[in-house]
């Protein structure tokens, strides 16, 4: 992938400073975003939050470490029908750092109660940093000084077909690009050795033998990847095919096939030696799984009764031929990649193996990249009967710059919802996505709702309730509203998928140290993907943050759940959790639906438009 000539001004530890900035987004949202009265609110009076909004409404011309889930179960405090609950009383150490961000030119230190430069907190220092290092980067590009590669703008080449031997595809990191997807027939020939199997001694693999004896294992996966995904986020695998030759828990040889979008795998085919059914799904009339030999298959199918049956009445037999497993160590196959009609079909030495049926969300144009890993040496790649033109190029992609995938213009009277959408900035396809599906809702289009994402900064607006969710979220508009509805009048809101006695994680990629977050377990906090506040809370957050007293987090969802319960120390909140705000995927009569890819919103919505209710598209 190409790299613009300034990333190396940006080369820090990329993953850590993006946890860091999220909290830092959010707190500059709602500090942006809301206008404070002079004057001291009155908490007996239902009153909105009156806030600066972040637009892009203006369309821009251009644009396997599993995360450890968060437990959800726990004692609700309130469900979406039951009545209402407070929450546990439990009191937070009071922080001796606190906000207090202020970029100014002129500024050499942070505003707030902390004056020594060792003693700012970890955040702050991160976030003025960025701000410092951006800022400079800009004045650079505007005098002239770093001149922007302007042929990065310009398509790659198209090739019909590109071949790479073995050494030059493994010094490609064993990634072969195929610069503008897969088309219809396209078809790649992977040619490789499997590797002799080996000791596993890795403890998430490996599974002890009797007498001590490690377990043997020799497997392989090829992927078609995204490789246009945003950098520091896992490529999309768009088909993912293992090839277990020692087996795996089943101790049987295997071969494994799957999707995953954004670390959500989707439900794995697997082949084990035994056929479809013909009568079953087929994929353009092929089966899923063909047969292979067993050493399990006592061919008890006809018996020696009935095979002199048959043969006495003159009934020929039908001849059948059984081929072993595909794959054999240290002995070299041939393996065909083609894309059909229905799905992908895989060839090994010329015979049909496997076929995989395409996935809602997944198209032959997202796959720009071919992946092979494991125990296996590749001797050469070879690509043929590829697209001979970019798919940017489509008329479609003109079509997706007209007016009327526009937000409408912002009220001037008060608004119910105020929903904000996080999104980064290279996250074109899922900003167009969300426009054309959910925000689409007549509520948006009429301006009841007003969604925006954070990008530019226009006027004020006053809303009665805020809510935050992702790019990659599916809202359904009129479901959250109406949750919000029945909440009794005057009453302060939290509302999403609230997690209750999390424990911070210790170890591994999210792990928290005790510096961080010194407290053994978290406040009761919704999930990021979609949560919902009232104007009130968003008022006290604004408030404690000009004060100086607002603590800050790096995880953005466990922070606002950290200030809705400093909120309640003072005025009762009413916590509302429900599953149907999704974390994970999609489920049925969801209110958010996460990790949607761009084309799973755009089948969301035509399924809510064409059926009138909520149906999921991811296939699992």
């Amino acid at each position: 992938m190409k790299r613009r000539k300034f990333d190396p001004v940006l080369s820090y530890t990329r993953l850590r400073l993006l946890q860091i900035l999220m909290a830092t987004l959010l707190v500059y949202f709602l500090i942006t975003s809301f206008e404070t009265p002079k004057t001291g609110w009155n908490s007996g009076e239902e009153s909105d939050a009156s806030f600066e909004l972040f637009s892009d409404s203006s369309l821009p011309r251009e644009e396997l470490t599993e995360a450890p889930s968060r437990p959800t179960d726990g004692p609700p405090l309130r469900d979406s029908r039951g009545s209402p609950r407070q929450t546990p009383e439990r009191r937070m150490r009071e922080s001796k750092r606190v906000s207090g961000l202020v970029f100014e030119e002129k500024k050499t230190q942070f505003d707030g109660n902390v004056s020594k430069a060792d003693e700012v907190f970890g955040l702050h220092k991160a976030a003025v940093e960025a701000w410092r290092v951006g800022k400079k980067l800009w004045a650079e590009i505007e005098s002239g000084k770093i001149e922007l590669d302007k042929t990065e703008n310009r398509s790659d080449p198209c090739p019909h077909s590109f071949s790479l031997s073995g050494s030059e595809f493994h010094a490609r990191n064993r990634v072969m690009v195929i610069p503008c997807g897969l088309t219809l027939w396209s078809h790649v020939t992977v040619v490789g050795t499997p590797r002799w199997a080996h000791p596993e001694y890795d403890p998430k693999i490996a599974v002890v033998k009797d007498g001590g004896e490690a377990v043997m294992v020799s497997q392989f996966m090829m992927e078609l990847q995204g490789l246009k995904n945003v950098e520091g986020e896992d490529p999309p695998r768009i088909l993912h095919f293992n090839p277990r030759l020692k087996g795996d828990w089943s101790n049987k040889p295997v071969i494994e096939q799957n999707t995953c979008y954004r670390m959500q795998w989707g439900s794995a085919l697997r082949c084990e030696g035994w056929q479809s059914r013909a009568d079953g799904e087929t994929v353009d009339g092929l089966v899923k799984c063909e047969k292979w030999i067993r050493d399990d298959d006592d061919h008890s199918e006809e018996s020696k009764a009935i095979w002199w049956l048959n043969r006495l009445i003159g009934r020929t037999k039908k001849v059948t031929i059984d081929w072993p497993y595909p794959f054999v160590e240290g002995r070299m196959f041939v393996l065909t990649l083609s894309a059909g009609l229905e799905g992908y079909h895989i060839n090994v030495d010329g015979r049909h193996v496997t076929s995989f049926p395409y996935r809602t969300g997944f198209v032959l144009e997202d796959a720009t990249g071919l992946f092979v890993n494991g125990d296996v040496d590749v001797h050469s790649v070879y690509a043929a009967s590829l697209p001979t033109s970019h798919p940017s190029f489509a008329p479609q992609m003109h079509l997706e710059m007209v007016t009327k995938w526009k937000a409408p213009p912002l009220p001037y009277g008060h608004v119910e919802l105020f929903i904000g959408i996080l999104s980064a900035g290279n996250h074109f396809a899922e900003r167009m996505a969300v426009r054309k599906s959910w925000m689409q809702h007549k509520s948006v289009k009429s301006s009841r709702v007003v969604a925006r994402f954070f990008v530019a900064l226009v006027r004020t607006l006053p809303a009665k309730y805020i809510m935050k969710c992702d790019d990659d979220t599916f809202v359904r508009v009129d479901a959250v509203l109406k949750e919000a509805r029945k909440a009794r009048k005057h009453r302060s809101l939290y509302i999403g998928n609230l997690n209750y006695h999390h424990k911070p994680l210790r170890y591994g990629k999210w792990a928290v140290t005790y510096e961080e977050w010194p407290e053994e377990d978290y406040p009761t906090y919704a999930n990021g993907p979609g949560y919902i506040v009232s104007s009130d809370v968003a008022k006290f957050i604004l408030s404690e943050f000009e004060k100086n007293k607002l603590r800050l987090f790096k995880m953005e969802d466990v922070s606002m759940g950290m200030w809705v319960e400093q909120f309640n120390d003072s005025r009762s909140v009413e916590y509302v959790h429900s599953l149907k705000f999704c974390q994970h995927g999609c489920i049925e009569n969801y209110y958010t639906a996460h990790y949607q890819s761009p084309r799973q919103m755009i089948c969301m919505w035509g399924k809510l438009q064409h059926n009138g209710k909520p149906q999921c598209c991811n296939m699992r």
